[in-house]
């Protein structure tokens, strides 16, 4: 379990957003898991290429929206994946409180099946993302089975709240004005973009790193110290999301000048550093850095 059973979570904000849609067919195949993977942890909504609103149109109304009073404990959390990421947000937002003066928290959203939003459309057949206009995180857990079912990802529970932890990175560099400071300026191994993906692998790690710490009001650890099993699951997710992998799975080379997240090492070697140094070692901008 990576969750105290008791912990309590009950103060969570997170809601369920959408109406419930399934990805034609059943299932994707490469082309759709490569696009599932590219858009995951920030990436461009690719829903035009899985499945989603066809032709690029707008896609239907959401079917309402709901908070998840039935995620209470840690129990609820390693038992449903929907309550696990209404635990990662409370537990998150306890972490950042403590790191960043003036923390404001975003906005959590379980997506079923499709909803829209400012950054376009939340699916499974997008992954989880963060919508800077919004300031909200946005995540369909159906996502993960994808991963394990067709991408050969184990997208265990630490994996799990290592993507998520990846998104809320993105709000803390939105928040903190890195993403001002560091705007687009194309694509690349040396990119902003692809330092502003590793800094947020990197902001996950440190989460991790020091997650285990962390306690309810009642003095109840929310999250057991994770083993040597649940770390290799976490690095395996970052492994599967680097642009190398994705592109020798599309298309069979790899073509450096359009990295837009880092190379599988890269990323799995920013998870680590954050997750064993701290928030200390994050500043990927920082003159010298070697990515």
């Amino acid at each position: 379990m990576t969750f105290n059973p008791d912990a309590d979570i009950s103060g969570n904000t997170t809601r369920r957003r959408g109406r419930t849609a399934a990805i034609a067919g059943g299932g994707v195949g490469v082309l759709g898991l490569v696009a599932l993977v590219v858009a995951m942890l920030g990436g461009p909504d690719l829903t035009g290429l899985v499945g989603g609103a066809p032709g690029g149109e707008n896609p239907p109304a959401s079917s309402g929206e709901n908070t998840l009073a039935e995620c209470k404990t840690g129990e609820d959390a390693n038992a449903n994946d929907d309550c696990r990421m209404a635990g990662a947000e409370v537990v998150l937002n306890d972490y950042w409180e403590q790191h960043v003066d003036g923390y404001a928290a975003p906005t959590m959203t379980v997506v079923d099946g499709q909803t829209a939003t400012q950054c376009g459309t939340a699916s499974n057949a997008v992954g989880p993302f963060y919508c800077p206009p919004e300031q909200g995180v946005y995540i369909d857990p159906d996502f993960f089975q994808l991963m394990r079912q067709q991408f050969g990802a184990s997208a265990g529970e630490l994996a799990q709240l290592y993507i998520v932890g990846h998104e809320w990175g993105h709000h803390i560099q939105n928040i903190t004005g890195v993403m001002d400071e560091h705007p687009n300026n194309g694509t690349g191994p040396s990119s902003n973009g692809v330092r502003i993906e590793l800094q947020a692998d990197c902001y996950a790690g440190a989460w991790l790193g020091d997650v285990a710490e962390l306690e309810d009001d009642n003095g109840v650890r929310y999250i057991e110290t994770p083993t040597e099993a649940q770390l290799a699951d976490a690095v395996n997710a970052a492994y599967t999301v680097g642009d190398d992998h994705i592109q020798q799975q599309s298309g069979g080379f790899v073509s450096p000048e359009s990295f837009t997240h880092g190379t599988s090492k890269q990323r799995q070697f920013w998870f680590a550093n954050g997750y064993k140094n701290g928030l200390g070692v994050c500043d990927t901008f920082a003159a010298g850095v070697k990515l």
